[in-house]
């Protein structure tokens, strides 16, 4: 995976409900000009939303990184979400349907991995986290001979 040779990476303070706003509006943007379809976009401006979100309400705020990928056959968007907060427990735990400790839903973690083609987490008790999230552009199946 390397960025496409032409945009970097974009980051993003988190720092407020206001950042998290400008998080969604900026994944939205960037995906589409990556020619994401519609329901795509969706997908990855909510599970900016969750992880922008886990950021600022578990992680005490942060910043995210967007970041445009060309891999030669495909592109795609890269969404990294860092904290110096103080670190997940036990990710095994945290990655659980229904599992939380905000009072939400507990589908944070494991929603926003089911909406992305690539999903890691990098955490430590004391020392912060890191979420990495990718998605690639849908390709269009070829057609078939003799069909127009």
């Amino acid at each position: 995976m390397q960025p496409s040779g032409q945009a970097s990476a974009t980051s993003l303070p988190i720092g407020s409900d206001a950042d998290l706003a400008w998080v969604r509006q900026q994944v939205r943007q960037c995906a589409a000009q990556l020619g994401f379809g519609l329901v795509q976009q969706t997908k990855l401006v909510t599970a900016a939303s969750e992880l922008a979100r886990n950021t600022l309400v578990h992680g005490g705020g942060g910043r995210a990184e967007i970041t445009p990928l060309d891999n030669g056959r495909s592109r795609g968007l890269r969404m990294c979400f860092i904290d110096n907060g103080p670190g997940i427990r036990d990710l095994e735990l945290a990655m659980t349907d229904g599992y939380t400790t905000g009072g939400g839903l507990g589908l944070g973690l494991s929603g926003a991995k089911r909406l992305v083609h690539e999903f890691s987490v990098d955490t430590q008790p004391g020392r912060g986290t890191t979420v990495t999230a990718v998605a690639w552009v849908a390709q269009v199946p070829a057609s078939r001979p003799g069909v127009e």
